[in-house]
């Protein structure tokens, strides 16, 4: 059974940093993908970046590119979500997800369709997420 446990989130104040980790069990492949997910409340739950263990490429949502860096490191099985600059906007729940299919594969799909359905269901492995609370 694969397990995913989000830790770091907290309260920052708006242009702070936060570092978010997941740490992945149970995964019995070694190509697959790690992605971080948000969810404000009221709102959908979207994409923000995604990690192929493979090849290390990334995904990451305009939303986020050129303030979150995502990073894996493969002996500890954990992926981290470096936040600077966050804004009150970024208050969300994070969650981590292991993907069903192939790293590199969901990577690529992240970067050519927009419909949430359709990446949402490339992950079958959720975490319980980690709250980040961005104060103006």
């Amino acid at each position: 059974e694969v397990q995913l446990v989000e830790s770091g989130g907290g309260l920052v104040q708006a242009g702070g940093s936060l570092r978010l980790s997941c740490a992945a069990s149970g995964l019995n492949t070694e190509n697959y993908a790690i992605g971080w997910f948000r969810q404000a409340p009221g709102k959908e739950r979207e994409g923000g970046t995604c990690i192929s263990s493979s090849d290390r490429s990334t995904y990451y949502a305009d939303s986020v590119k050129g303030r979150f860096t995502i990073s894996s490191d493969a002996a500890k099985n954990t992926v981290y979500l470096q936040m600077n600059s966050l804004k009150p906007e970024d208050s969300a729940i994070y969650y981590c997800a292991a993907s069903k299919f192939d790293g590199r594969m969901v990577v690529t799909e992240m970067h050519t369709t927009s419909a949430r359905s359709l990446i949402f269901s490339l992950f079958g492995s959720w975490g319980q997420g980690t709250q980040v609370t961005v104060s103006s």
